[in-house]
């Protein structure tokens, strides 16, 4: 069961039932199974189907505090250096022997329940929401459950919300709210649920484009690193035709001496697809809106351009790695 993008907490009656307020979790959606019927293994699924168990062998150890015919929704998360990581997770999703083991020790992993799909071995997808959450809640009460397992926050005070949008997200690892109905059924693969994600405005450098440059589709953003360097941050969503146009009249086509010049660009954080980009003299500052999933000074999701900054010059924008801070002025 999927959530669709709001860019606002919605108003009661939005969805079937009370409204059910979660923090939203920047790790990886994944379904624990515990055998039916016993003796067998813990099985770990991620969204697209894939088994991680022999990845997550700290998990798998943990499931001796697990009932039986047990199916758990909830997010895959990591901590390491004192802090969740999605670089690190992504390393342990990759793992597997002794260096999943290792990883094992050094970046534990932890799964983040907030739905219960089975238990016993009796299904519970056509049972509503909160009566799930409840049976979920007791099950964490009647094991006495602690780590790797952890019962999902949960709030109905949209005031309590609100705070969590606004405080809990400047936590690496929390991204927003996900919010559901407590009369609602789980149906998998329906976007069913709303996520709402904290985003903020900052400013960074148009070093690059896709398209054209009287047609510019994307931007590709930089910022300056301490030698001055322009270093890759994001890639905005597609243009509106409006802003294409007036980007168009606006953006010069680079000179040789672009620090660019060379660089392989891949289509998204993570990928290996390579990019072709239009690379333009680094001049230009937009005003972005940003979300909270910074990896290493670069964002993983798509940037939203929001104006170009006309009143800012290049030494204005923040440096490479300072996140959303403004401009200076």
């Amino acid at each position: 069961m999927l959530a669709q993008a709001r860019e606002t907490v919605p108003v009661p009656g939005a969805l079937p039932g009370e409204l059910r307020f979660q923090p939203k979790w920047d790790g990886y959606r994944a379904l624990v199974f515990t055998p039916w019927p016993a003796p067998g293994p813990l099985l770990l699924q991620s969204r697209r189907g894939s088994l991680l168990h022999s990845r997550f062998p700290d998990l798998v150890a943990a499931a001796a505090h697990l009932p039986d015919g047990l199916v758990l929704d909830g997010e895959l998360v990591v901590w390491a250096q004192g802090q969740m990581s999605f670089e690190v997770l992504q390393r342990r999703a990759a793992s597997s022997g002794r260096t999943a083991a290792r990883l094992a020790v050094v970046a534990p992993a932890h799964f983040i329940a907030f739905d219960l799909l089975q238990l016993d071995g009796q299904e519970l997808l056509h049972v509503p929401y909160g009566e799930r959450r409840a049976r979920l809640e007791q099950l964490f009460a009647d094991r006495g459950l602690g780590a790797p397992w952890t019962l999902c926050p949960e709030t109905t005070d949209v005031v309590v919300a609100q705070e969590w949008l606004t405080s809990w997200t400047r936590v690496p690892g929390v991204e927003g709210l996900v919010i559901r109905g407590s009369d609602q059924r789980y149906r998998p693969g329906a976007r069913a649920l709303y996520k709402v994600r904290r985003r903020e405005t900052t400013e960074a450098v148009i070093g690059a484009i896709t398209g054209t440059v009287r047609r510019p589709r994307t931007l590709v953003l930089g910022r300056l690193d301490a030698t001055g360097t322009l270093r890759l941050v994001a890639r905005s969503t597609p243009l509106r035709p409006e802003v294409a146009r007036d980007l168009a009249d606006r953006l010069t086509p680079a000179q040789p001496d672009h620090s660019w010049e060379g660089v392989r660009f891949t289509t998204s954080w993570g990928s290996r697809t390579p990019l072709d980009v239009v690379l333009v003299e680094p001049e230009l500052v937009a005003e972005i809106a940003v979300d909270t999933a910074l990896e290493r000074g670069l964002w993983r999701h798509p940037v939203r351009f929001a104006r170009l900054r006309l009143d800012a010059t290049v030494a204005d924008v923040p440096p490479f790695g300072a996140g959303a801070e403004p401009a200076s002025g």
